[in-house]
């Protein structure tokens, strides 16, 4: 980059941790490549649901099996959406800290596409109330939703209107707490990285970002999406599959890792599995295949 290019970046507010300026809602990050293979928990979403194992247990799996953290879904805590005690809480950091694991983040299921502004009261108070859970936990990110579909009798854009509003409102909350907000897209509401980014944009906070979901890029080439959204990525959902022409077709990871590459990342790179099978097998076939391409 030469120095007036350099100069017309840095311009704007101050970047976190004293990296680049922070531009056009992107994130204020050095250039580079610099990766942290991460476990979503979501890949034992089935034993975790059937009280089979716990996240305690999921922890222990990532240490045995070479991840450096774990994406601790909400869910899987028990009396979710409830939060959970502090004593759970203290456990589970604990845990993970005596195993070298990371908790890089935790995650609702949140829904800011309910036209009904008492309800979404509800789902904004689910989001801050995790917020908190995510600073005892020492993670640095709530995994959060748009919402599922636009309602009936609205338009896409009347929708965007107050969810930018909402998501405004659970960013003052996650900054209070040095928290930031991950936004994944899910083919729901937000379909494309273009969509994404106009709500990244619209909120322009250093504390919302984009978790980049992989197989959720449905509309478009995926990779094409993908490069699109790296610069405003604070983490990932790489999942084995992506979707082109109405079908899944497994991940071409070499094309992943030259998007990164191309546009630069540092930070959590989540995986996860999806689908029928064993996932103590699963996990660490498809961590091998990201190990080889990602040399992690």
């Amino acid at each position: 980059m030469d120095r007036r290019r350099f100069l017309a970046s840095a311009a704007g507010s101050m970047a976190l941790g004293g990296g680049v300026a922070r531009a056009q809602g992107k994130v204020p990050r050095m250039g580079g490549v610099a990766l942290k293979l991460t476990l979503n928990a979501y890949c034992f979403d089935k034993p975790l649901r059937a009280g089979e194992m716990t996240l305690d247990d999921v922890v222990v799996f990532c240490a045995q099996n070479g991840f450096e953290a774990l994406d601790a879904t909400g869910y899987y805590f028990p009396g979710y959406p409830k939060v959970p005690s502090d004593e759970a809480i203290r456990k589970l950091k604990m845990k993970a800290y005596i195993n070298g694991i990371t908790l890089s983040s935790t995650g609702v299921r949140n829904d800011f596409t309910l036209p009904d502004a008492a309800k979404r009261v509800a789902e904004k108070q689910l989001v801050k109330e995790w917020i908190g859970v995510a600073a005892k936990l020492g993670a640095p990110v709530v995994r959060v939703f748009s919402g599922l579909k636009v309602a009936d009798g609205y338009t896409w854009d009347q929708t965007f209107k107050w969810m930018v509003k909402d998501f405004e409102e659970c960013v003052a909350v996650a900054k209070e707490h040095g928290v930031i907000l991950g936004l994944q897209n899910h083919n729901d509401y937000l379909k494309t990285a273009a969509q994404t980014i106009q709500l990244l944009e619209a909120v322009k906070s250093e504390y919302f970002g984009s978790i980049l979901d992989i197989g959720s890029l449905r509309s478009a080439d995926p990779y094409e999406e993908v490069e699109k959204l790296v610069p405003y990525a604070v983490s990932w959902q790489l999942k084995e599959n992506v979707g082109i022409g109405g079908k899944e077709v497994p991940t071409d990871l070499k094309k992943i890792k030259a998007a990164i590459d191309r546009v630069g990342y540092r930070g959590f790179l989540p995986i996860e599995t999806l689908g029928a099978g064993d996932p103590k097998e699963k996990v660490p076939k498809f961590a091998a295949q990201v190990r080889a391409v990602f040399g992690k």
